[in-house]
């Protein structure tokens, strides 16, 4: 964790107590009239003890890791972590408490304890929580729309896949392989006093590997790891589909299915080509990004600082507050880029990381607009934050990363709108006469107002004259958020729109982690400052 924060970092969600378990436990689930009734243990006992208001998460999370390295398996693990948080107003303040005693007394007694809290907490409050409303959705239930589940695809399967992984890499001269398959199966149920009963069971996937070859003559080393995205699907997403696929260009790119032999034999061919790049010259360039790097730059530069309770300076972990003040959106003209930049915000998007049918408090999601035509028009909030923008309801931002975390505002799947013409990455291509094409994410740094950034890629080709004439290494571009997304001068269409994403990324204190997706199709930036960061000063 730097100052930077866990932004973007890939580190798969485990809770805290969590236990390992067998693989056939984490086929069986939670009765959900079991759950039912656990939940009215709580709400029942917290407004006996005074509660104005109630919720009651019971949240099991499963995490399976499949890690291998060279000819070698390093790791098998499959862990559960299963208890229930609740969460209270009384005397107009928060409460929280949880347990991982699942029987009726343990949960009377957490429900107690979260509204004594709530009383302390009222003393020391300015003004009372306003909650918009809510109407309760009784007994409703929603799922990933997964075709296969990942957790009941045999162990030997995934480690056989990621074995022929790592032989292809070897095959294509690879001094160093690791390859990995992470997965995870939230299965959450929400109840509250205002009368919904939620049951939800959400799967997500992240295949990866990085794979390294040396320069024996000179020492030097390069690496390239997998240009898959996590997404929010079950095995299926490993299983190819040519319809699923971009080719044509300096790297095969993937939609909603994944060959990752495929894509491990490109990478052997990429870092040879990286040992052989040459430095690139420092200066303007117009920049080609694709889909599975941008994705990092709307992360850190759009979806951080649009986080309402940065921008009213509640919050300042991973990493820092927010340049988008509510007077700049007061204004309702800020121009935050220029025309072609349309952000939406949307929690319902299929394959997406962040994808549920209601939040944490019991919000049915939906999407709306952040940046339309470049101005700045809205943000990302939950029940208590509403009424700061005027809002008659939450937009559903609400999540806790475990049973035993109190849920607050996170942020949604953001993402860069295609554009309405047609148009490929190749005829993008065409019409540059001098810029860089970058693919994947590798490092970045951005300032605590989420404003001053640096982003460099994995993969990053020179464009000439419309022509790809070769690899640069040590590009890395340099902007501010304004400046770089008023730069903004042309989007691939619909068909080029892909999802990139984080597992885990990092906000608050005690530290949660949350997954998201953030789609874009290949977009094109114009005179954006690009700096060799392998030279050497003096």
């Amino acid at each position: 964790m730097t100052g930077v924060g866990l932004g973007a970092t890939m580190i798969p969600n485990i809770p805290a107590f969590g236990k390992i378990i067998s693989v056939e436990e984490s086929l069986t689930p939670v009765d959900v009239a079991l759950k039912k009734k656990m939940a009215d243990v709580a709400l029942n006992a917290a407004k006996s003890k005074g509660a104005t208001y109630a919720d009651v998460r019971i949240g099991r999370y499963l995490n399976q890791v499949v890690a291998t390295r060279e000819t070698r398996v390093e790791n098998i693990s499959n862990s559960e972590s299963y208890g229930l948080g609740v969460r209270v107003i009384a005397n107009g303040s928060w409460g929280f408490a949880a347990t991982n005693n699942m029987d009726n007394a343990s949960i009377a007694k957490a429900a107690e304890a979260a509204v004594a809290i709530a009383k302390g907490n009222s003393k020391l409050m300015e003004e009372p929580v306003q909650l918009a409303p809510q109407k309760g959705y009784g007994k409703v239930s929603w799922k990933t729309p997964i075709e296969i589940n990942a957790f009941e695809v045999p162990i030997k399967d995934k480690v056989d896949l990621l074995l022929k992984v790592n032989s292809e890499a070897m095959k294509g001269g690879a001094k160093f392989i690791n390859s990995n398959l992470f997965m995870i199966n939230e299965q959450k149920y929400f109840a509250s006093t205002d009368g919904s009963y939620i049951d939800q069971d959400i799967h997500r996937i992240w295949p990866n590997f990085t794979l390294t070859k040396t320069d024996s003559a000179s020492g030097k080393f390069e690496t390239r790891s997998a240009l898959s995205a996590p997404m929010g699907m079950g095995f299926e997403y490993l299983n190819p589909k040519d319809s699923e696929k971009i080719k044509g260009g300096p790297v095969t790119l993937y939609k909603k299915r994944y060959d990752i032999l495929e894509d491990v034999r490109e990478a052997a061919v990429h870092v040879d080509e990286k040992l052989k790049a040459k430095p690139v010259a420092p200066g303007k360039y117009d920049l080609i990004l694709d889909p599975s790097h941008l994705f990092l730059t709307i992360h850190e530069s759009v979806g951080h600082p649009t986080e309402l309770d940065r921008v009213l300076g509640y919050e300042a972990n991973y990493a820092g507050t927010s340049f988008l003040t509510l007077d700049k959106w007061e204004s309702k003209k800020f121009n935050f880029g220029s025309k072609e930049v349309n952000i939406l915000a949307d929690k319902t998007e299929t394959g997406s990381l962040g994808a549920v049918g209601y939040d944490d408090e019991g919000v049915k999601c939906g999407n709306w607009d952040i940046i339309k035509d470049g101005i700045l028009v809205n943000y990302q909030t939950i029940r208590d934050q509403a009424h700061i923008l005027g809002l008659k309801a939450s937009q559903g931002c609400c999540y806790a990363d475990s049973w035993d975390s109190i849920q607050f505002q996170r942020m949604p799947n953001v993402s860069l709108a295609p554009g309405n013409a047609a148009l490929t990455a190749a005829e993008m291509v065409k019409n540059v006469e001098k810029g860089i094409y970058m693919f994947g994410r590798n490092s970045y740094s951005i300032d605590q107002q989420r404003y001053n950034f640096q982003f460099s890629a994995q993969l990053a080709y020179e464009v000439k004259e419309g022509k790809i004439v070769g690899m640069f290494k040590d590009a890395a571009y340099q902007a501010n958020t304004q400046e770089f997304w008023n730069s903004c001068v042309q989007r691939c269409d619909k068909n080029d729109y892909r999802l990139g994403g984080t597992f885990s990324d990092g906000k608050g204190q005690p530290g949660q982690v949350s997954a998201v997706s953030h789609g874009s199709a290949t977009t094109r930036f114009n005179g954006v400052n690009v700096i060799n960061t392998g030279r050497k000063l003096g």
